[in-house]
């Protein structure tokens, strides 16, 4: 896969503080990649140095073959950006808002509007489209800012929080909106949330954040092998071989099932094994990965 952003000992410091702390990484186009992290954790900094926003103290950065640095104002034609604090212009009306920066993306005009009735209604908003954005919820100028970061068809959206303040409906719609345009359209997603739930739904790979630092790197699973050494795994048998299953392996029973606890990885092959060379059949194996939320907390904890 072809590398869309490489950044090599990026660091950024305000005054004593450094918000970024020696980030090297690499991410692949198409990927939905998730910068984890909590409040401070260096996420949003992060974003603001990849689009050239602001620069860096050291270290350098690659985005779409760009120097955010020196061709910033080329870079972000090709990038979307929601903040998790989007500005807009309440004065003007959805449309409007939508066509100002259509314009300023240099959206050629023979499509504008097409592009901004489909935002419009992709993110449930035709129906207002004529109301200034002062009178709007929240929710609804997420839903405009978000309307806003896809209009231009850019090759990374990078999304900061992007179902803050908005219903479950909503949310989803967005969710399924991300992975439409990752799986079919091939584009890159940078995902920076505190939602790890989403973030297990979302995200090909994870990085999560400490104080400006990468301390863990990699697709969910693979954290989940790094932070937990054992699981629970079920075995599903056939009717009335349970009780034998037991016998050749332990574990508790439930119904045809049974429930094995405090399992080591590399030792799952070997217990279907034990299984079938004593002549049971084994209808279903299912182990129980650790979620991105216990994985989160264990690394969280391993840091302390």
């Amino acid at each position: 896969m072809n590398a869309v952003i490489e950044t090599t000992n990026l660091t950024r410091r305000f005054g004593d503080k450094t918000a970024v702390d020696g980030l090297t990484l690499t991410v692949n186009g198409g990927e939905v990649f998730g910068l984890l992290g909590h409040n401070g954790a260096g996420k949003t900094t992060t974003v603001r140095l990849l689009n050239g926003v602001l620069n860096p103290s050291a270290g350098s950065a690659r985005v779409l073959g760009f120097d955010p640095v020196q061709q910033g104002e080329d870079l972000r034609k090709r990038t979307g950006v929601l903040t998790e604090t989007p500005s807009l212009y309440e004065g003007l009306n959805a449309r409007q808002n939508l066509s100002v920066f259509a314009n300023l993306y240099d959206v050629p005009r023979d499509q504008v509007k097409r592009r901004v009735d489909d935002m419009l209604t992709r993110f449930r908003l035709a129906d207002r489209a004529a109301e200034k954005v002062g009178g709007f919820s929240k929710g609804m100028k997420q839903r405009l800012a978000l309307a806003r970061a896809f209009l231009h068809q850019p090759d990374i959206l990078f999304l900061d929080e992007p179902t803050a303040a908005l219903d479950p409906i909503a949310s989803k719609d967005v969710n399924d909106l991300i992975l439409q345009v990752s799986r079919e359209e091939g584009k890159t997603v940078i995902l920076a949330t505190h939602n790890l739930h989403e973030a297990q739904r979302l995200c090909d790979r994870v990085a999560v954040l400490e104080m400006g630092r990468i301390v863990a790197l990699g697709t969910p699973k693979e954290l989940a092998h790094q932070t937990h050494k054992s699981l629970t795994v079920e075995i599903e048998v056939a009717a009335g071989e349970v009780t034998h299953a037991q016998s050749v392996i332990g574990g508790g029973v439930a119904g045809d099932t049974l429930m094995l606890t405090d399992v080591a990885y590399s030792r799952i092959p070997a217990y279907i094994e034990q299984l079938v060379s004593a002549g049971i059949k084994v209808y279903r194996v299912e182990p129980h990965e650790p979620t991105l939320e216990e994985v989160y907390f264990a690394i969280q904890k391993r840091g302390e």
